[in-house]
């Protein structure tokens, strides 16, 4: 029997898969920190942390965050190096910065708690749609969805939509089909249920629908278009950008400099570098680089080496060089946000990926050296 009639929801079928769901998921619930505990707090460093990122990843990390930040007060209070040292690793820093101004928010704005109204969640900075509805319905079993990417692919595969489960119409299906199945009162488990599903059997390409405890009521698996559910829209081959860096050493000093909030790695130390234009000299653009940002007449001596990365919208090729500069310039080079930092102490000052691989490299030559 398909769960979908003449777009009306068969609430008896509704009930029994339900049921079923939330029979399954008692019995084989991921054992996650942040299922240990109703705080709100927690939920919500656990879903920001989880966003594009593996529960197997995060996992470390928001233990380590816990513990130095238990709080929305801590969080507030937090230095910048503090609060980017806890996150370095996990990637798409902005959200670590937001997390704070929220924490600052609540603070002010709700006596330290949480809020567990939805319309004062969307308010504080950083929370949308998803982050809202799922700290509402996990902390407070609030009566709402939080649609996912594992609750799309399961859903997608649920009803056999043909559609981009992102586009408008797509997640509307979605979203109609979930709140009919939502039980009232356990919104928590269920959300939880369906993200556990789509974690460990609904999986993108290689779905383990023996195992499925609604399976009975996959309309896609009827049909034998799981493995085309949900449709993927295609995507643009990524641009490819290079990138220089400059390694300048004094004394075993090494210089970094702060990335300004805002942007990409935002409140992040680098060696100083720039962006190269198509086609443009790698020992040249970073010479002409260096004079704008530094005022720094310098000469390259030798590469340290070559450090890739992969963005969300890009790729990032960065290649390193030692580079020497007239010591009658170094003044200029004794502004802030720029700080000479000991090439032991470097892992104090929080990086992104290809920073801190330079960083290690300086270390690991220095303790051979």
């Amino acid at each position: 029997m398909s769960l979908v009639g003449s777009g009306r929801y068969n609430r008896r079928m509704s009930n029994a898969l339900s049921e079923r769901l939330l029979s399954w998921y008692r019995h084989n619930a991921r054992d996650l920190p942040w299922r240990r505990t109703r705080d709100p707090y927690a939920i919500w460093v656990a879903e920001v942390m989880l966003q594009q990122t593996r529960v197997e990843t995060v996992l470390p990390y928001y233990q380590r965050w816990m513990d130095r930040f238990p709080g929305p007060k801590a969080l507030a209070e937090a230095d910048s190096d503090e609060l980017m040292s806890a996150w370095e690793g996990l990637g798409y820093y902005r959200r670590a910065r937001l997390l704070q101004r929220a924490a600052k928010r609540i603070l002010t704005d709700h006596n330290g708690n949480v809020p567990r109204n939805l319309d004062d969640l969307r308010s504080l900075p950083g929370v949308g749609k998803y982050t809202a509805a799922a700290v509402g319905a996990i902390a407070f079993d609030e009566n709402v969805v939080a649609l996912d990417g594992n609750l799309r692919r399961v859903l997608a595969r649920l009803i056999d939509l043909d559609l981009d489960p992102r586009s408008p119409e797509g997640e509307a299906r979605l979203m109609a089909c979930a709140t009919s199945l939502l039980p009232t009162g356990q919104a928590s488990a269920f959300n939880q249920a369906l993200m556990d599903l789509g974690a460990t059997i609904c999986l993108p390409r290689s779905p383990a629908c023996g195992a499925c405890p609604i399976v009975n009521h996959c309309q896609a698996f009827a049909s034998g278009t799981q493995l085309d559910r949900p449709i993927r829209k295609r995507r643009a081959p990524l641009p490819f950008v290079r990138r220089v860096c400059a390694i300048f050493e004094r004394g075993g000093a090494v210089l970094i400099r702060l990335r300004p909030e805002g942007g990409l790695l935002g409140g992040m130390w680098e060696f100083p570098g720039m962006d190269l234009s198509d086609g443009q000299d790698l020992e040249e653009g970073l010479r002409h680089g260096l004079k704008e940002a530094l005022g720094l007449n310098v000469e390259i001596s030798r590469p340290l080496g070559v450090y890739r990365q992969s963005y969300t919208h890009y790729h990032v090729a960065a290649h390193a060089f030692h580079c020497d500069w007239d010591e009658s310039e170094t003044s200029a080079l004794e502004c802030a946000p720029i700080r000479w930092v000991d090439i032991t102490q470097l892992e104090d000052s929080p990086m992104g990926k290809i920073d801190r691989s330079i960083a290690n490299d300086l270390n690991e030559a220095r303790t051979l050296g």
